[in-house]
């Protein structure tokens, strides 16, 4: 099975999101990939669990809390190397990131730019990250995906 890797700053919303949307999504399109997600600065005294933002949505949509990992996780490099793609949610935010404690990495990976509740609403950030995410799926489901 192929896994995406989705990437954001802590895993506690916004990479976490869209690992639930992405699995969930994936089966019901039975399609042979597989998400996780990992943050690339976790802060010591991380929270655990998923923030409450993306847990209503998902509860909102029907999609099972399991979809996504029970906790944050701290990416290292054998993640990257485990992901066939790798989805970094906001460019100018994780790209320095990624080349700072991933040195080479930040060039393999694709960016979006979808924003944390420090710059949106969390209505837009998980509609964005939804509307990604199915265009990502359907790229994968096509010719050669």
């Amino acid at each position: 099975m192929r896994e995406v890797l989705f990437l954001c700053t802590g895993n506690y919303y916004r990479s976490r999101y869209a690992e639930a949307w992405f699995n969930h999504a994936a089966v019901r399109r039975g399609l042979d990939w597989r998400a996780f997600s990992r943050g690339l600065v976790l802060q010591p005294m991380a929270r655990l669990g998923l923030s409450s933002h993306a847990a209503r949505r998902l509860e909102a949509r029907n999609i099972p809390p399991h979809q996504t990992a029970a906790d944050p996780t701290q990416v290292i490099e054998a993640d990257l190397r485990r992901a066939t793609r790798i989805v970094a949610l906001k460019e100018t935010e994780h790209r320095p990131l990624l080349a700072q404690l991933h040195p080479g990495w930040e060039h393999r990976v694709e960016y979006w730019e979808i924003d944390d509740l420090d710059r949106a609403a969390p209505e837009v950030t998980l509609a964005a990250i939804e509307s990604r995410v199915d265009a990502l799926l359907a790229d994968l489901a096509g010719p050669g995906g």
